[in-house]
């Protein structure tokens, strides 16, 4: 592993050495071709340079652009998941703002729907709503006509954040929990957007997926997660090219890692996780792996667990932004730079290049 180790730093090196060696010697050229062929007199390697890098700072550093703010009276918003993490979080503070919230729980009598009851408001109402469950999300469809304030300017927003996580390398997990794991984030998803959408297309108003930055990058022991996400993404595109003729916006929020934010996953969690992958693995793969290789790789996603954002708040400013913006974006980012920054090296790079930089 120290080898390894080693490698992946010197791959690093040599690749920002790469790096800024085409910048500062290619791009001035690039920059005085695409001028001349615009009719423009050449600039000079300063200046090209300036001029880059001033971008990359405006890009960068400057606050999102105002693009006009909707009003929250008169709007009712559906977010699923409402138990804890984002969801919990998001209900509140949608209260806050003046929207009138239908906060979808999976248990209606559990701490986070208990939490959101004593709110004691007209404009927040608990829905028990399983995502899996075709009968509770008609009667969660049922609830909230009868509780809109004029059911025919239908519902502003749904916003799909009901979800689960796990891990394993793919030979340790199962097909159960492969399928568990897309029937909450995936078709759970779909499910709820389907029910919902005839209200949403009478207000031309917001469907916003939380899909993750795993959405659009894979990873290892992550399998099961990144492939239910990848579908929230896929999903999200047709959605949206279908809804462009209704007026209505579909906005995907990638959150990077809001572990600890969330708890969305604990040390414990992890334990039990990983007894439970290594006893129904079959012998064969036991053998084949051995218990050194499973045990350095739940060591790894213990400390995971301690890793990421603290702070919930940006996602909930983008998912606001989404809902609230009169011109939304279509994917939002809230994530660390270097995850940023992993995620367009990923997406945009060749793999052999990828591969060598982060396995």
């Amino acid at each position: 592993m120290a080898a390894l180790r080693m490698l992946r730093v010197a791959l690093l090196v040599f690749f920002s050495v790469f790096l800024t060696l085409v910048l500062g010697f290619g791009l001035p050229s690039v920059l005085n071709l695409c001028a001349r062929t615009c009719g423009f007199p050449e600039t000079s390697v300063t200046e090209c340079i300036v001029l880059v890098y001033a971008l990359f700072v405006l890009y960068v550093a400057v606050p999102r652009l105002p693009r006009g703010t909707l009003t929250a009276e008169g709007k009712a918003v559906l977010v699923t998941g409402c138990d804890s993490g984002f969801g919990l979080a998001l209900a509140k503070h949608f209260h806050q703002l003046g929207f009138t919230v239908f906060a979808g729980c999976l248990f209606k009598d559990g701490e986070g729907a208990q939490d959101l009851e004593r709110v004691h408001s007209e404009r927040l109402k608990v829905v028990p709503l399983d995502v899996c469950s075709e009968e509770q999300v008609s009667q969660a469809l049922q609830f909230v006509t009868d509780n809109l304030e004029d059911s025919e300017k239908g519902l502003w927003a749904v916003v799909n954040n009901a979800g689960i996580s796990t891990f394993g390398e793919v030979e340790f997990t199962s097909m159960d929990t492969y399928r568990q794991v897309s029937e909450v984030n995936l078709w759970g998803t779909i499910r709820v957007t389907k029910a919902f959408l005839p209200l949403i297309r009478r207000a031309k108003g917001r469907v916003v997926n939380i899909a993750s930055m795993y959405g659009r990058m894979g990873n290892a022991l992550r399998s099961p997660y990144c492939v239910s996400k990848y579908g929230v993404e896929a999903f999200s595109d047709c959605l949206r090219y279908e809804m462009k003729a209704w007026g209505v916006n579909v906005s995907v929020i990638e959150p990077g890692n809001f572990i600890v934010a969330t708890g969305i996953l604990t040390r414990d969690i992890v334990t039990t996780t990983a007894e439970k992958l290594w006893k129904e693995a079959p012998p064969g793969v036991q053998e084949d792996y051995g218990k050194a290789h499973f045990e350095q790789y739940m060591a790894l996603m213990r400390s995971y667990c301690n890793s990421g954002q603290r702070e919930v708040e940006p996602v909930l400013d983008d998912i606001t932004d989404a809902i609230m913006s009169k011109r939304p974006y279509t994917r939002y980012n809230p994530m660390e730079p270097h995850w940023w920054i992993r995620m367009q090296i990923m997406t945009h790079f060749p793999a052999a290049v990828s591969d060598r930089l982060y396995f």
